[in-house]
């Protein structure tokens, strides 16, 4: 699944693309995604301005007056920018056509995606209100994961990706930002010191960074081709490294199941 990294490199790839653009039309081939996509969405984008296009957890929200189509990638899902001579493929589900003659193509083969349209405010839509703050946001301040954790028994890996704490610390982010934390993933959030969530809290914010930088090279890929960037090339010192020497220590690092996903971490390093 595209995680926050990737769903934010596919909302900067089309951007320059779409925003200020005028919809002629959207065609819609196939309605059943995991929700129906709203039959009259069509003529409501007819003739409508593109204001912005933004990201709220793995959304992408294109602003239009009265208010935002939104979009999920779903499993395997992408967006990109083609054109009328680029004929749709078989998981070609829908196409918003630009006047500039640039057509915006969700390509979903699970069908586990999403384009729906908002009405009104986004925080009171029922797949958005219940939402924590955006991890590089303002309100993801030092002191929060440690608020938030008081008397929690949750393990903190589990804490950390919970969208209703914090959007967007997906598995891989969730192991790499716990190691470079020094936290052992089964630790319970709300035995954590201040000062080892403040810590925490930097890690998340340094390591989707990192992500979403390297996956600036990646642009270009949103203008023909299949439009996906899939996960960015970067290295990972424990997601999918289990039974491997730790990068820091040379200790074995192990491998778990915690909430039905897959936690590596060095038993050394991470306490």
């Amino acid at each position: 699944m595209p995680e926050l990294p990737e769903v934010e490199t596919t909302a900067r790839g089309i951007r320059p693309w779409v925003e200020g653009e005028c919809i002629s039309k959207m065609v819609v081939r196939q309605y059943s995604l995991r929700w129906p996509i709203p039959v009259d969405l069509p003529y409501r984008l007819e003739g409508q301005i593109v204001k912005a296009v933004k990201r709220r957890a793995k959304y992408i929200l294109l602003e239009i007056t009265g208010g935002h189509v939104l979009i999920h990638l779903g499993m395997s899902g992408s967006l990109r920018i083609t054109t009328p001579k680029d004929d749709p493929k078989k998981h070609d589900h829908v196409d918003i056509f630009l006047e500039s003659s640039k057509i915006i193509r969700f390509h979903d083969p699970r069908r586990f995606g999403c384009v729906l349209w908002v009405e009104g405010p986004l925080e009171d839509f029922p797949l958005l209100s219940h939402l924590g703050p955006e991890p590089l946001g303002k309100e993801f301040e030092d002191d929060y994961l440690f608020r938030l954790s008081r008397g929690r028994k949750t393990p903190i890996k589990t804490f950390i990706m919970d969208a209703s704490v914090v959007v967007g610390v997906g598995n891989i982010y969730a192991n790499e930002a716990l190691f470079a934390a020094g936290i052992a993933p089964k630790r319970q959030a709300g035995s954590l010191s201040k000062r080892r969530l403040q810590i925490l809290s930097k890690e998340i914010r340094l390591v989707l960074t990192r992500a979403i930088e390297q996956g600036g090279t990646t642009l270009r890929d949103f203008v023909g081709g299949d439009g996906k960037p899939g996960y960015f090339s970067q290295k990972l010192h424990v997601y999918g490294r289990g039974g491997q020497n730790c990068s820091h220590c040379a200790h074995t690092l192990k491998e778990i199941r915690l909430g039905q996903r897959s936690s590596v971490f060095c038993p050394r390093c991470q306490t």
